[in-house]
């Protein structure tokens, strides 16, 4: 069963953790139906916004990893109908 998700992120110093970032994002791409990056380089920050669509386990997966990496904030929302 899959469902629609979003994930924001915060990325507090990008230059550090946009490589790790884009390779954890790379490793799901089968689930990744959008992705919307604004930066904010006089604050050296930026915000990430993912729109995905596959099964809770994946979406929760992607989001652990995410959030695990260092400077990273991430939260996700899921839909609770299965499409």
């Amino acid at each position: 069963m899959n469902r629609i998700a979003v994930i924001s992120a915060i990325l507090e110093n990008p230059g550090s953790s946009q490589h790790l970032f884009n390779d954890v994002v790379s490793a799901y791409h089968d689930i990744v139906r959008g992705r919307m990056g604004i930066p904010f380089d006089e604050h050296q920050m930026a915000v990430i916004s993912l729109t995905l669509v596959g099964p809770v386990d994946r979406i929760n997966s992607l989001t652990g990893k995410l959030g695990s990496i260092p400077g990273v904030q991430v939260k996700a929302a899921i839909s609770r109908k299965s499409v």
